[in-house]
């Protein structure tokens, strides 16, 4: 069977819209955190951080009338589905040979909660198309209606592995031969004020111990760390077979995997997470010594970080280039998968690696890390690693196409 490839990129966040934006903002080291504005996202007495996106432009295919009917997730969804679409050079595909994988769940809860506080007192007036906006799939069927896909078109729930979910999905119906092209996608995750405040007190977000300083509170892998700080972001990675590519992808799928810890806990487990790696690098046909980039989890996490670090020197990858790149872009929950598969790719194409923010005092010296400044480096083979509440576990090889042409 054929490697699925990737060969269209979307990608929306804070530091920056589109491939070209995105991969400047990340290269530059820039942040976008503050106290969040967006309706919805502060209680009375709250000042949470995070990165929100100040400006979306939008594909001028989509009518307006479809815009104002949407909720924000759907319309970030739309414009970065679009760029990856356009991207791949997608169109004239048989559109049944067509799949749409929508990562993550509850996607919409910012809005439903506005919605709610807005007719507590006379529900009778709610208006009918909350019965599509509290399902997931109206962010999925939108997206389809956009790009015409009438293959599979579904969501899947992974918690912080929601991207990363669908792209292995994604990337098993090609293999299969289920599909000729399927688009993933990392929606954005529309946090409410109500799910900012359960994870700030369950000790996942980080506290108010930077609000003086927001741009110093987002530090992954830092002995200062204090947790995740949120921001919005949204991926679609177009994969298909490479006979069936239009333009040269941007690499290979190489292998992937997923392990599930057998618990509901939200904390990270070290075998859970190094046995995710090593069947990634089995599935691969890889060593250990074969990568010489990961781009991990690292949300910024008390142990989650740590846990990490020893998964990776459990795997005998404790020496290899390591960067964050929620360090620039904020936790994106479902959507954080996917956008750093796309940040990988961006990087590898580039042949620079992203510096990591606010990386002070490294909580393990081993780890070749990306300081504060971007470093040329040739990515031949790189990991990609996402991790989610109740014990679920991705990791995701990608092989530059130089790579593969000299292995072939």
């Amino acid at each position: 069977m054929p490697e699925p490839v990737i060969t269209g990129i979307g990608v929306t966040a804070a530091i920056g819209q589109g491939r070209d934006r995105f991969l400047e903002a990340l290269l530059a080291g820039r942040q976008a955190f503050g106290v969040m504005t967006r309706p919805g996202r502060q209680h009375a007495s709250s000042a949470f951080l995070g990165a929100e996106i100040a400006h979306l432009e939008l594909p001028a295919s989509v009518p307006a009338k479809v815009l104002r009917s949407v909720s924000w997730t759907s319309q970030v969804a739309l414009a970065t589905v679009t760029e990856a679409w356009e991207d791949a050079k997608a169109d004239g595909v048989d559109p049944r040979r067509v799949g749409l994988i929508v990562g993550g769940s509850n996607l919409q809860q910012r809005e439903l909660a506005l919605l709610q506080d807005r007719h507590r007192d006379r529900p009778e007036f709610l208006k009918p198309g909350y019965g599509q906006l509290f399902l997931d799939t109206d962010v999925a069927a939108v997206c389809a209606e956009q790009l015409g896909v009438r293959g599979p078109v579904h969501t899947v729930g992974g918690a912080s592995a929601a991207g990363a979910l669908a792209v292995i999905e994604a990337a098993q119906a090609v293999r299969e031969g289920r599909l000729d092209l399927c688009v993933a996608v990392g929606a954005l995750s529309d946090l409410s004020s109500w799910e900012c405040q359960a994870l700030r007190s369950l000790g996942a977000m980080g506290s108010d111990r930077y609000a003086d300083d927001p741009a110093a509170a987002c530090r992954p892998f830092d002995r200062d760390r204090d947790g995740f700080v949120y921001g919005e972001s949204c991926a679609a990675l177009v994969i298909e077979s490479a006979p069936a590519a239009r333009r040269t992808p941007y690499a290979d799928l190489a292998g992937w995997a997923f392990v599930a810890d057998a618990h509901r806990s939200p904390h990270p487990s070290l075998d859970g997470e190094s046995a995710v790696i090593r069947a990634a690098l089995e599935h691969a046909g890889w060593r250990p010594e074969d990568v010489d980039y990961v781009n991990p989890h690292g949300s910024g996490s008390g142990r989650g970080d740590e846990t990490e670090l020893a998964a990776l020197a459990a795997c005998g990858l404790g020496g290899v280039r390591l960067n964050a790149t929620k360090a620039l872009t904020g936790h994106g929950i479902s959507a954080a998968g996917a956008v750093e598969v796309a940040a990988t790719l961006l990087q590898m194409e580039a042949g620079r690696l992203h510096p990591t923010r606010n990386l002070a005092h490294p909580i393990d010296p081993r780890p070749r890390w990306v300081g504060p400044e971007a470093e040329p480096h040739s990515v031949r083979r790189a990991l990609s690693l996402s991790y989610g509440f109740g014990g679920i576990n991705t990791a995701i090889c990608l092989r530059n196409r130089d790579e593969h042409e000299e292995t072939t």
